[in-house]
């Protein structure tokens, strides 16, 4: 950390009355953000988020979708202190009990934690949405999914007509996606999955599961926090949780399944193309070089995905455009310099 910004964070600490907590580093994400546990004396936590906007962070979009989901009744960590203008951040700390640690101990508790994560999503979708969210609709999807060719196509296969691929890819996915808008938006966290939800048993109903990293939040179609936790970049959900867990959003919302399920498999096809793209990113211009390491599971998600016949035309063109991610074509990627 240089000089200054160290100097910033001891004084936002003093401030807050923490200065004399023992701190430890914890794990970060695909940001450029850091995380600290913070311990005092009494045996009291909280957690200091750095987010430098010199890295292009801004916590006020975390403080305002934080405090809508506290509003509604869910579990996000309670701003406990802030300092938006240096980027630092005090906050409830919800501990360690994530999702994916908990069912890699004890894969008997997939079904019944997953179950919860979707009651949360109905909580979110049932309530009135965050004002100031901006729109996650098609226009917005199919510029996001062009990081498919912008990122992996480029470098998985440098020899590509990456222009003309572009165009035809951005109509495709364009008509593809412009279904969607026949439904209202709702908010949609946008990082919805296993390694962002944690278990908070001490709690009561939706609230007993805390919700991490959602300052990337929109309004959006209903389906896609859904694919985004079921279709999961980070690990493997059963087919059968997976099948029993859409029918048990059906069920409870009411939303017409034949018409749910083709926006569903849209909105995880578009979700999974993104990904590979930000994975391919994260490797080759930020240095984070275990990202390509999850594209393998992303791209069975996406052609599982495609398997839909409303999405046949995007197959054939995904299947003919985009090389299948075997290991020369992630050490390619893991190689490459921007």
């Amino acid at each position: 950390m240089p000089e200054a910004r160290h100097e910033q964070n001891i004084r936002f600490l003093a401030a807050a009355g923490w200065s004399a907590a023992q701190r430890m580093n914890i794990a970060g994400d695909a940001s450029g953000r850091s995380y600290e546990r913070l311990r005092r004396g009494d045996g009291t936590t909280a957690v200091l988020m750095d987010a430098p906007s010199e890295k292009g962070e801004d916590v006020r979009p975390f403080v305002h979708v934080a405090n809508h989901l506290n509003a509604i009744g869910l579990s996000a960590p309670k701003i406990l202190c802030a300092n938006p203008a240096l980027g630092f951040l005090l906050l409830e700390d919800l501990g360690d009990d994530l999702f994916a640690r908990i069912i890699a101990q004890d894969p008997g508790r997939e079904a019944d934690l997953y179950k919860a994560a979707i009651d949360v999503l109905i909580a979110i979708q049932s309530a009135q949405p965050s004002a100031g969210l901006e729109p996650y609709g098609p226009a917005q999807m199919a510029q996001t999914a062009l990081l498919a060719v912008d990122w992996y196509l480029r470098y998985a296969s440098p020899d590509a007509r990456k222009e003309d691929v572009r165009e035809e890819f951005e109509a495709l996915i364009s008509g593809l996606l412009t279904p969607l808008t026949g439904t209202d938006p709702v908010v949609v966290l946008r990082d919805y999955h296993s390694e962002n939800l944690l278990w908070l048993p001490e709690r009561r109903g939706a609230a007993q599961v805390g919700l991490l990293d959602f300052q990337d939040a929109m309004l959006g179609h209903p389906a896609y926090d859904l694919a985004s936790l079921l279709k999961d970049a980070r690990r493997d959900v059963t087919p059968a949780t997976q099948n029993d867990m859409v029918s048990y959003f059906l069920d409870q919302t009411g939303a017409d399944r034949s018409r749910f399920l083709r926006d569903y498999a849209i909105c995880s096809a578009q979700r999974n193309l993104r990904i590979i793209g930000v994975f391919t990113r994260l490797c080759v211009r930020d240095g984070k070089r275990h990202y390509p390491d999850m594209i393998p599971r992303v791209w069975d998600n996406l052609m599982g995905d495609l398997v839909h016949p409303d999405l046949g035309a995007l197959k054939e063109f995904v299947v003919q455009t985009f090389p299948k991610p075997t290991p020369e074509i992630l050490r390619r990627i893991k190689s490459a310099d921007v």
